[in-house]
């Protein structure tokens, strides 16, 4: 990531507002992001990442190589998100429901199908996405690893648990166990991953976390992924677990961004990362958080 070298002098809310600006884009301009030779590993980043969520659903095509290629060009995420399946072969692959029909033109489940079928599924864009995109194969883990690992940030959903070791595999087999956080609902599955040797994601609904103790998982637990929906006193005890991180999901809107980071998270989780770096983040108090200090 771009370390933030600009310091906030006392020249009135419009510099403040640049500088934050610039802190939450990555850039100034719409190269892609590039932090120095080797893989990039979280050490990296800013102290409030942004993440696009599958890519940034609202923007791009979901969990789809353009759509998170394009994420990472725009250069308004540190953090890229895609969800993963396996397959009936054991090929994990990067999509997000149990079955096909949402997003491709085809039906039936995911786990039916083997890696060579897979190359016949088509997705299926969104006619309210922005801009032009065509239909093109949803890729496997293998293959965004190969293209975009160590290269940005990576936060994978394992969707289907089975697939947690073959994951680890690929993630290990290129260096990048500090470069991927590897995502799941369930404390017990997280823990498996923790004890593969992986960087730890663990997402709570706000339901959930009306009764949660997350204290209790700060042992092999990296980051905390946290309804933006929670109540405020829910928000609060994640922040005061002692998980280094607590990201907030899934961000729209700049008032929501502006709460979540009010209450203590550090990170946002968003499908509209581009709407939300063209509006800095408005925090009384937090200034210095959110510029990445």
């Amino acid at each position: 990531m771009v370390v933030m070298v600009a310091s906030v002098a006392s020249t009135g809310l419009a510099a403040v507002a640049s500088v934050v600006a610039l802190t939450l884009t990555g850039h100034g301009g719409d190269r892609p992001l590039e932090w120095g030779a080797g893989p990039l590993t979280v050490d990296s980043l800013p102290r409030v990442p942004y993440v696009a969520h599958r890519g940034g659903a609202r923007e791009v095509p979901e969990n789809s190589m353009s759509g998170l290629m394009a994420a990472y060009r725009r250069g308004t995420a540190q953090v890229l998100d895609f969800d993963t399946r396996v397959l009936r072969d054991g090929t994990p692959v990067v999509f997000h429901d149990a079955t096909l029909n949402r997003t491709t033109f085809l039906g039936g489940e995911v786990r039916g199908l083997d890696a060579g079928e897979w190359r016949g599924v088509r997705l299926r864009p969104r006619d309210r996405l922005p801009g032009s995109w065509r239909s093109e194969r949803p890729p496997t883990v293998a293959e965004v690893l190969d293209r975009l690992g160590g290269r940005v940030v990576l936060m994978l959903e394992a969707k289907d648990p089975r697939g947690v070791e073959r994951l680890a595999a690929l993630i290990r087999a290129r260096g990048l166990t500090r470069s991927v956080f590897v995502n799941t609902n369930d404390p017990g599955v997280a823990r498996r991953v923790h004890r593969l040797g992986l960087l730890t994601q663990l997402w709570r609904s706000a339901r959930q976390l009306r009764t949660d103790r997350p204290e209790r998982w700060r042992s092999y637990v990296d980051l905390l992924d946290v309804d933006v929906r929670a109540r405020d006193a829910d928000l609060r005890r994640a922040v005061r677990s002692g998980i280094p991180r607590v990201w907030a999901h899934t961000v729209v809107t700049p008032a929501q961004r502006d709460r979540a980071l009010a209450l203590g998270c550090n990170g946002v989780i968003t499908d509209a990362p581009g709407r939300l770096a063209r509006h800095p983040a408005r925090v009384p108090g937090r200034v210095s958080a959110v510029l990445g200090r």
